[in-house]
């Protein structure tokens, strides 16, 4: 099995066939009290690799999936890539005419989803333009077609499917709520470089891998895929819960897990936390959304094991690995660039900057997107090019690079706010407030300014128990900060508006401030 791993390029799903023909009773996937061995696995993938060529699906065309994780939800996905068909995870948080306008976009041939995303589509008036798409129900509901009914049957074969590094392995939409969707198109070639690096982080046979994030996210994927390629066990989870996943944690003997910033925030929040048993992790890995260092610092010191954070995209390009339980005194940054990726910044005219000097990140690696799915012109504005011709990948984000060669970020390019002619970064302003006892989360936008152009003002989520008053705390910052750093308002909210991985809505808070 490892030498398989060592070559240039193969196929996750054949590391599958293989673990199913080595050991074809260990645990591939569990979903509650449901689990479904490598051997289960690798039938249920060929069944529908089967299906999927029976019906005139062809390598390189897409199925789309939306619901819930669930067993039935992974087996589809990797039977899927068995038959070199590219999948598109659509977010059920989506708008219900954000799903049908993804679903086409990627041209997907067959929907597999669940009874409430199924609910949701049939509310929505169907656009005239949406050609009927056949549905097919993962959950065994009414939302379409039975998924027994519709696999090939018991011991059904499919035949090998021609797949190369650059076929199409998932189209992943980075734009579900509002707009034009934008697929992330990802070859065979970027998740086979994913898996590789998978060796130093111990995966193998014994890793049980817990996830609670969203399968149709790249957060999950990059750890979904190498459990199963060193041949691991995956534990799904829904719907997330802070003691829920501590419970589960426990009782799985979890080794590794993936969870975005504000679910470590959750977790160690928990009065019980130190009573749970957590002695079999080796690693936690988090990506999405900013770690501060004193949430990195927490987690270092109360949960055994190594904490990873990657920094990237889901475009690819460049990936920062910050090893936090080596570099204690980094954890304010993202770590160094992987071996095999190149990350340079450069300046708005696209010149490399000085050493030393803050500029727009971008990354080339091994692995990167083929390009947006159909929008060349959106493609060709993500890339730049060195003075060689190398092809990277824009990110949108200012950072500089320390005198160890850690990166640090400031914010997206998009967030920075510029006032009076001066730029600030949001992430400055936000770190100063977090030093206020009453302050459990804070998010700094810009917002149109007469005098200014822009000037930020503070979403602040307040500490149980804490009386301080808005003004007070708006005077207390004012105090500490530079004349062009001032904030012009401050407003308490209940919560922060975030994504299904974590991520701040800053949009939304812009919208809220403007509204009358």
């Amino acid at each position: 099995m490892h030498d398989l791993l060592q070559q240039d390029f193969g196929l996750i799903t054949e590391l599958i066939r293989e673990h199913a023909a080595q050991a074809p009773t260990r645990r591939a996937l569990v979903e509650g009290e449901r689990t479904l061995t490598y051997g289960a696995l690798d039938a249920l993938m060929n069944r529908t690799a089967a299906a999927l060529q029976r019906d005139g699906v062809q390598v390189g065309d897409a199925i789309a999936i939306c619901a819930s994780p669930s067993i039935e939800y992974a087996a589809v996905f990797l039977g899927a890539l068995r038959a070199g068909v590219a999948v598109a995870p659509l977010a059920p948080s989506s708008t219900p005419e954000s799903l049908l306008r993804m679903a086409a976009d990627a041209q997907a041939r067959l929907f597999f989803l669940d009874a409430g995303v199924a609910a949701a589509l049939d509310a929505a008036p169907t656009p005239a333009t949406a050609a009927p798409v056949p549905r097919i129900a993962l959950d065994g509901s009414s939302a379409g077609g039975a998924l027994h009914d519709w696999l090939a049957p018991e011991g059904a074969t499919p035949a090998r499917a021609n797949i190369r590094p650059d076929t199409p392995f998932n189209i992943i939409y980075s734009s579900g709520t509002t707009g034009e969707p934008k697929g992330i198109v990802q070859g065979h070639g970027m998740r086979w470089a994913h898996v590789q690096r998978g060796d130093q982080f111990s995966y193998g046979p014994n890793t049980v891998t817990v996830l609670a994030t969203p399968l149709y996210s790249n957060t999950t994927l990059v750890m979904f895929f190498p459990t199963l390629a060193f041949g691991g066990t995956v534990v799904l989870m829904p719907k997330f819960d802070a003691l829920g996943y501590l419970q589960l944690a426990q009782a799985q003997r979890a080794t590794h897990t993936m969870l975005v910033p504000v679910q470590y925030q959750r977790i160690m929040a928990r009065p019980e936390f130190d009573r749970f048993d957590l002695s079999s992790f080796l690693f936690k890995f988090s990506t999405s959304a900013p770690f501060s260092a004193a949430l990195k610092a927490d987690v270092l010191g109360r949960w055994p094991g190594g904490l990873i954070e990657y920094y990237g995209m889901t475009e690819g390009g460049g990936t920062c690995i910050l090893e936090a339980h080596l570099y204690p005194t980094k954890l304010h940054t993202v770590g160094r660039p992987a071996a095999t990726s190149d990350i340079r910044l450069i300046d708005d005219e696209g010149r490399e900057v000085p050493r030393g000097e803050a500029g727009e990140v971008v990354g080339h690696s091994p692995g990167m997107m083929t390009g947006y799915h159909g929008q060349p012109g959106k493609t060709r504005e993500a890339e730049w090019f060195d003075p060689a011709g190398k092809r990277f990948i824009r990110t949108g984000d200012v950072g500089r690079f320390d005198e160890d060669g850690f990166l640090l970020l400031f914010d997206r390019k998009k967030d920075m706010i510029i006032s009076g002619g001066f730029n600030i970064y949001p992430s400055d302003l936000e770190a100063v407030l977090r030093e206020h006892p009453a302050v459990a989360e804070v998010a700094v936008v810009g917002v149109p300014s007469e005098a200014w152009g822009e000037t930020p003002v503070a979403f602040v989520v307040g500490r149980p128990g804490s009386d301080t008053k808005a003004d007070a705390l708006l005077q207390w910052f004012n105090g500490r900060v530079g004349k062009t750093q001032r904030l012009a308002a401050l407003q308490f909210i209940d919560e922060l508006p975030r994504s299904a991985i974590g991520k701040v809505l800053k949009r939304e808070l812009r919208e809220r401030y403007a509204a009358p």
